[in-house]
């Protein structure tokens, strides 16, 4: 039997971060700004879902919307923005920075991987923005960063199944690949089995609209798909 997979649920509010640990999720990536793709959340918002839930948090360390390269003075603002969220004892961050030429900047998300040592790092999504995935993933792992946040390339998990699966497969025992974007109920058994990925990302986006209140869906729709995770891992 397989170990059992883990879900992390995207939330931008203590009222959704509550909901989703009641819906069953593992563990929690804390952005605002979800509707542009995700900002770095106020130091207020991250001390206070901090405080209130048990599961790990990590907070997403990304200093606007738009493109992945940055500026020195962006980077500065990352690296302080590590600096605060290590000070809160959050469990990880998610980050990632590119070069002009779309590929992974090696170095400087080293340096930001250095920087938030002890904690967990993920790089997200802006994986999802190299020209060659494979390569892409031999860099992320030169960073020192700890898992890749990816829908391998497409415009949601479901449809770049095939080249998670590849990713998965390609990373081995060496970083662990978590595919997110467009997951939900009716899906998510169907790409664990496709991937063979061990944990899984989603913002619901798909279910319910980025800010949203209704917060009973949102907990039942986590606690279902919890459900047809675990059912997927005793099957298999």
């Amino acid at each position: 039997m397989l170990a059992e997979r883990l879900l992390e649920i995207t939330v931008e509010s203590l009222d959704t971060a509550l909901a989703a640990e009641r819906g069953g999720a593992d563990r929690l990536e804390l952005c605002a700004e979800l509707v542009s793709g995700g900002v770095t959340p106020p130091v207020a918002t991250i001390r206070k879902i901090h405080e209130e839930v048990e599961i790990p948090v990590f907070a997403i360390i990304r200093p606007r919307a738009g493109n992945f390269v940055y500026t020195d003075a962006e980077f500065a603002v990352m690296l302080r923005s590590i600096a605060t969220v290590r000070d809160l004892a959050l469990d990880g961050v998610a980050l990632g920075i590119l070069q002009e030429d779309g590929t992974v900047d090696i170095e400087r998300t080293r340096e930001l991987v250095e920087a938030a040592r002890p904690l967990d790092v993920t790089f997200h999504r802006a994986f999802d923005h190299t020209p060659d995935l494979l390569r892409a993933l031999e860099h992320v792992l030169e960073t020192g960063a700890t898992r890749i946040l990816t829908s391998g390339g497409a415009a949601g998990a479901p449809e770049g199944a095939g080249v998670l699966r590849k990713l998965v497969g390609a990373a081995a025992q060496r970083i662990t690949i978590v595919p997110g974007a467009g997951l939900h109920s009716g899906n998510i058994a169907k790409i664990a089995a496709e991937t063979q990925a061990r944990e899984f990302h989603s913002g619901l986006g798909t279910v319910l609209p980025y800010g949203s209140n209704n917060l009973a869906r949102f907990e039942s729709e986590i606690h279902t798909m919890k459900r047809c995770l675990q059912a997927h891992s005793l099957a298999s």
